[in-house]
């Protein structure tokens, strides 16, 4: 998946806005179930926490590369239709305020000819073909140019980025602060094992709005996700 590859996303989306309006719903902590575990890894000085797991790209490798799909780019679809699938991967805070968003865009990072990255930012599209054309087309614009200019206008966004040197076991981003609640998403170098093939997953997430239990949905939407990309 080398078409790609940049170190972990570490900071703002940069690149052309999508230009495309996102729903939110606010949330009231009063009624929220887990208002209480919000309320208390807001004080944390470090409230990330990040996750690394296993995950079968097999029908990838086998079936999909040779037809001609890029992993890297169905890695992305996959990990955009798992954040779409979990609501908790989609809540963000602001001081008192909750919102979950009905859909966050990708960020993710882009090798340049020369060395060095710039950052795309990309809406998810249920459609793999569609979404794969429009991926190809940013990847095209941000190699093409020099600048980094960040993008902070909205927080309806992931932070995705490939390292395919490394099957790594563990991972750990860099935030800008405890406030930061941007999910981080990585995926390493896809190897065999036996008869099939592996991929390392990386989250991390925040404590006040995810869980355990969220990255769990995340992970097994991820695998179907990818299953079938």
């Amino acid at each position: 998946m080398s078409e790609n590859a940049t170190g972990p996303s570490t900071g703002q989306p940069t690149g052309q806005p999508t230009g495309q309006t996102t729903g939110h719903t606010a949330i009231d902590l009063d009624t929220w179930d887990r208002a209480q575990a919000y309320r208390w890894f807001r004080a944390y000085a470090k409230p990330h926490y990040a996750v690394t797991c296993r995950l079968d790209v097999t029908r990838l490798m086998r079936d999909r590369k040779p037809a001609g799909v890029s992993p890297f780019r169905a890695s992305l679809w996959a990990i955009g239709a798992a954040l779409s699938a979990v609501p908790d991967m989609r809540t963000r805070f602001r001081d008192d305020t909750v919102v979950r968003y009905d859909r966050v865009a990708l960020s993710f990072t882009v090798a340049r000819p020369g060395g060095g990255f710039g950052y795309a930012y990309q809406d998810w599209q249920a459609d793999f073909a569609a979404f794969d054309r429009g991926v190809q087309a940013t990847i095209a614009t941000v190699r093409a140019g020099r600048d980094l200019s960040a993008n902070t206008a909205s927080d309806a966004v992931a932070y995705l980025s490939c390292l395919p040197w490394l099957d790594f076991t563990a991972l750990d981003h860099a935030t800008p602060g405890p406030e930061d609640c941007i999910p981080r998403v990585s995926w390493g170098r896809i190897v065999p094992e036996g008869d099939r093939y592996a991929m390392a997953v990386n989250v991390q997430v925040n404590h006040a709005v995810t869980d355990g239990e969220h990255l769990g949905s995340f992970y097994s939407a991820l695998q179907e996700a990818l299953d079938s990309a």
